[in-house]
């Protein structure tokens, strides 16, 4: 009696489906969160910037500045958060607390009334803020 072995065959490559569908799913995901990472400050709220047909040449100073948001209805956002107007100053009196010099980036929609603007900028010389620049979108005006 003659016994008969079988040959066994040994796989010698390693199946990366599994891996690449892993890689496709985290890939989406980071997709879609990234935009959400790089804005950190921004409210969902939409701002329509008045237009300039001048070149901007200001530095990064995002770390500096207070960003302000002025919707059309009149709705204030600063650093991404909503403000009553009951407690505009003392939420800028705190920011300003740690640095005077810091400056107020007025981003207003062209829509809003002036006298909101005027309002806010009158509250924020109350709390002590000095400086202040009005947010203009760069792309030319047709």
């Amino acid at each position: 009696m003659t016994i008969k072995r079988k040959k066994s065959i040994v796989m010698s490559e390693i199946n990366i489906t599994p891996f690449t569908d892993i890689m496709l799913v985290l890939l989406i995901i980071f997709m879609i969160t990234m935009p959400m990472m790089l804005t950190p400050h921004t409210p969902s709220i939409k701002v329509n910037l008045p237009k300039t047909q001048m070149s901007s040449t200001s530095e990064d100073n995002s770390k500096t500045n207070i960003e302000v948001l002025i919707s059309k209805d009149g709705c204030i956002y600063i650093e991404g958060e909503e403000v009553d107007n009951l407690t505009i100053e003392d939420t800028i009196y705190n920011l300003l607390s740690s640095n005077h010099n810091r400056a107020i980036i007025l981003k207003g929609d062209k829509q809003v009334q002036y006298e909101h603007i005027i309002h806010f900028i009158d509250k924020a010389k109350k709390a002590g803020a000095i400086k202040f620049a009005l947010a203009v979108d760069n792309t030319s005006i047709s």
